[in-house]
């Protein structure tokens, strides 16, 4: 499903999309695209309510492992902002030149990629040895991270725009 977004495929229009899939902060983009008048496309694996908005869009994938994913970075580019939690898609659309946030509003950056990469790497060999111990997840999503990532999308849209 998709709605008729005029310019959802143009490489030199801004363009935000979401891995839609379990993001706290889709209200909050959605607030953003239409402040901004930006293209915004929320890519997921399954149906999910969108605003009936003219420039916000739902796309739904296949339910294959990364399809989301590799929907997201075969369209990311440097006119594109893309929401994600995953650090290897962010890895993904910093590599093709696209801007990349965290629904924490952290900013990933080629600055941090490589040591957020590192982390998970060094957490998912951990997990993976822990027979009993538990070894905590990400921490709980909290109004704060609402507020740094509606500040900085705010802040990137601008300059995507200006650019």
């Amino acid at each position: 499903m998709s709605n008729n977004v005029n310019n959802e495929d143009s490489p030199s229009l801004p363009h935000i999309y979401i891995d839609g899939d379990a993001c706290p902060v889709r209200d909050e983009s959605y607030k953003i695209a239409m402040r901004h008048d930006i293209v915004l496309t929320v890519v997921s694996n399954s149906f999910l309510r969108i605003p009936r908005l003219p420039n916000v869009s739902l796309q739904i994938v296949s339910d294959g492992f990364d399809a989301a994913d590799d929907y997201i970075a075969e369209r990311a580019g440097p006119m594109s902002i893309v929401v994600t939690a995953d650090i290897l898609l962010a890895q993904r659309c910093l590599e093709a030149g696209a801007k990349a946030l965290a629904p924490t509003g952290k900013i990933w950056d080629n600055n941090n990629i490589g040591n957020a990469i590192a982390v998970r790497a060094i957490m998912a060999d951990l997990r993976a040895g822990a027979e009993n111990s538990q070894i905590g997840g990400p921490a709980a999503f909290s109004p704060a991270d609402r507020s740094r990532f509606l500040q900085n999308l705010h802040e990137m849209t601008l300059k995507l725009k200006s650019s």
